[in-house]
C-alpha cells in the first residue's frame, strides 16, 4: 500500500503504560499486576495500551480427531516449540476453509466487521483485521482488559448469527457454541513484528487463496479505513451493545 494514512501506527507511536498510569483507578492497578498469565506452553500478557495480535475461531472449524492427532505430535517436540508449532500447524488448517464457514457469507461478514468497529476509540483502537470464512485476525490497542473485548465480540455477534442462521443457510451445526471459547493472543515486541502481523493479517485471504491482491479482499482493513458509521450498520447504539455482554456503561467519546 503506498498511502501511508492506511498504515497502522506502530509500537513507537503509541502510548505507554508507566507507574503513574490510571494511578487513581484501582481497577487499573489490579489489571496491571496480573497482566502475565497462561493458557498454554508460552506466557502472555494482557496490559492496557500494549498492542495485541489476536485469533478467534467459528467453534466447528477445526475438526477434534485432527487437534487430537496433533496433541500427539507435539509431545515429541521440545517444550519450548509446542506453542509455535501448534500456531502454525492450526493456521494453516484454518486456511483451508473447514468446518460451515459461515462467516464467508458476505452479509454475515459486513456485520461481525462492524462489530469489530463499534467500540473503535472507547474500549480500543483497531489497527488491522481480517474476516476469513472461518476465522478472524486483529490487531488492536487494548483500553480495556482483552477478554472482555473479544467476549463482546463474540457475545453480540453469535446472537445475531443465530437469529439469521435458517434465512442464510449458514449451517451453524451448534446453536449452544459459535464461537470456540479459546482464542490466541500475541503481544508485539517491537516494530518489525508490528510490520510482520500487519503484513500477515492483510495478506492471509491471499495466502488461503482467496484472492489476488490483500486490497481485494473486502472484510479487511487492507484497503483503508471503512466509511459509514459501524453502530448504524448493525442496528445498536452503545447502551445496547454494554448490555447484551454485560459490560459497564461507557461514556468515553468515540473516536471519529
Amino acid at each position: 500500500m503506498s498511502d501511508k494514512s492506511n498504515i497502522p501506527p506502530s509500537p513507537a507511536d503509541m502510548p505507554q503504560n508507566t507507574a503513574s498510569d490510571n494511578m487513581g483507578d484501582p481497577g487499573a492497578i489490579s489489571f496491571r499486576k496480573r497482566e502475565w498469565y497462561s493458557r498454554g506452553y508460552l506466557p502472555h500478557r494482557d496490559r492496557i495500551h500494549l498492542l495485541q495480535s489476536i485469533t478467534f475461531r467459528l467453534a466447528d472449524s477445526m475438526p477434534q480427531e485432527l487437534l487430537e492427532q496433533l496433541e500427539k505430535e507435539l509431545q515429541e517436540i521440545p517444550k519450548n516449540r509446542k506453542d509455535l508449532e501448534k500456531r502454525k500447524r492450526m493456521e494453516q488448517w484454518l486456511d483451508a476453509g473447514m468446518g460451515c464457514c459461515a462467516l464467508k457469507h458476505a452479509e454475515v461478514a459486513e456485520y461481525l466487521e462492524s462489530t469489530l468497529l463499534h467500540f473503535d476509540g472507547v474500549r480500543y483502537r483497531i489497527l488491522a483485521w481480517v474476516i476469513m470464512p472461518n476465522h478472524v485476525h486483529t490487531l488492536i490497542n487494548p483500553l480495556v482488559p482483552m477478554a472482555k473485548i473479544i467476549q463482546g465480540w463474540k457475545s453480540f455477534s453469535a446472537r445475531w448469527m443465530l437469529e439469521n442462521n435458517q434465512r442464510l443457510h449458514l449451517k451453524i451445526p451448534n446453536p449452544n457454541q459459535v464461537w470456540m471459547r479459546e482464542y490466541w493472543d500475541r503481544f508485539i515486541r517491537d516494530d518489525n513484528h508490528h510490520k510482520a502481523v500487519v503484513d500477515y493479517i492483510h495478506n492471509n485471504p491471499v495466502k488461503a487463496g482467496l484472492c489476488n491482491d490483500a486490497i481485494d479482499w473486502p472484510w479487511s482493513s487492507a484497503a483503508g479505513p471503512k466509511a459509514g458509521n459501524a453502530d448504524a450498520r448493525v442496528g445498536m447504539s452503545s447502551n445496547t451493545a454494554d448490555e447484551d455482554v454485560g459490560a459497564p456503561r461507557v461514556t468515553a467519546p468515540r473516536r471519529p
